[in-house]
């Protein structure tokens, strides 16, 4: 009795997965599931979890990876505005944003089929992309003339463009380039013209410079003379003040050679005696005279 209740028990839980394989399926969080009634697409779970469905052959379930895919493209030429050549390659990031849309279209949701499609929209919005622009846009000593941004830009739009148009269920996520270069025909005539660029670069900055300290010695010109006047100016007005004060002096003097001639002695001997030094002089050379009549230093004073 006990070995049948066992195997009922065991009978009931095989039952049991069996039902749940059946009617549930698990989402993970890396994955996309499209579900398929009768062959068309019908719902989408792209939230990790435990979800309900009708066996097969009523629905389908088809598991897509919804991670970033990525890819380079071929090193190809690419034609430019003024018919110069380069040769390009870039990377793409893309993802599927519409796994019900994108199902569909690239043979049950094939990421391979769905990459040489992409493939070939990109090599037409590069085409496009590269014709708008000049090769000095790519190649020039003058950093504001660099479209390489622009450029990537133009291209990942396109790419969507097309994208959007068809309703494929694909988002671009990221492009840049890989690779860029110029064939070795065109490179001789890019460094020459790269070179005459910098030449006239270097003239212009030679002439800024010519320019520049011209106007700074012209001022340094007029302010040395503004100063020159300045200073003469000032001597002037002194030289001035010192011939009125010596004009007021002028007639005492007149009338007191002597004394005049007495204070002109003094500081004649006061600019000798200015610093320390042993004179040898005959008194009698003025303005030495003046020790001729002084006392001597042991006599006594005079009563």
């Amino acid at each position: 009795m006990k070995k049948n209740a066992v195997t009922i028990a065991i009978a009931a839980l095989l039952l049991v997965i069996f039902a749940l394989l059946l009617f549930t399926f698990q989402v993970r969080q890396s994955e996309v599931v499209v579900v398929a009634t009768f062959g068309k697409p019908t719902d989408t779970k792209n939230e990790p979890g435990l979800y309900f469905k009708w066996p097969w052959p009523v629905q389908n379930l088809y598991r897509f990876d919804q991670r970033v895919q990525t890819f380079e493209d071929k090193f190809s030429e690419c034609y430019l505005a003024d018919h110069s050549l380069v040769l390009a390659s870039v990377y793409i990031g893309w993802r599927i944003s519409d796994a019900k849309a994108f199902y569909p279209k690239f043979q049950g949701g094939s990421i391979e089929a769905a990459q040489r499609q992409l493939e070939g929209m990109l090599r037409t919005a590069k085409l496009q992309a590269f014709g708008s622009n000049s090769l000095a846009n790519l190649v020039t000593t003058d950093p504001a003339q660099f479209r390489f941004e622009q450029i990537e830009q133009n291209i990942q739009a396109g790419v969507q463009r097309q994208l959007d148009e068809h309703d494929y269920g694909i988002k671009v996520e990221f492009l840049g380039f890989k690779k860029i270069a110029l064939p070795e025909k065109v490179t001789d005539s890019v460094f020459e013209r790269m070179k005459a660029e910098r030449n006239q670069y270097i003239t212009k900055a030679q002439s800024d410079g010519d320019r520049q300290a011209a106007m700074i010695k012209s001022s340094a010109e007029r302010q040395a003379a503004d100063l020159l006047n300045n200073a003469e100016a000032t001597a002037k007005r002194i030289e001035g003040e010192g011939n009125a004060e010596a004009a007021k002096t002028l007639p005492v003097f007149q009338q007191n050679p002597d004394l005049a001639i007495f204070l002109l002695q003094l500081e004649a001997m006061k600019s000798s005696l200015n610093q320390k030094a042993t004179l040898i002089f005959d008194e009698r050379t003025p303005p030495f005279d003046l020790f001729r009549n002084l006392p001597a230093a042991n006599s006594s004073p005079t009563q």
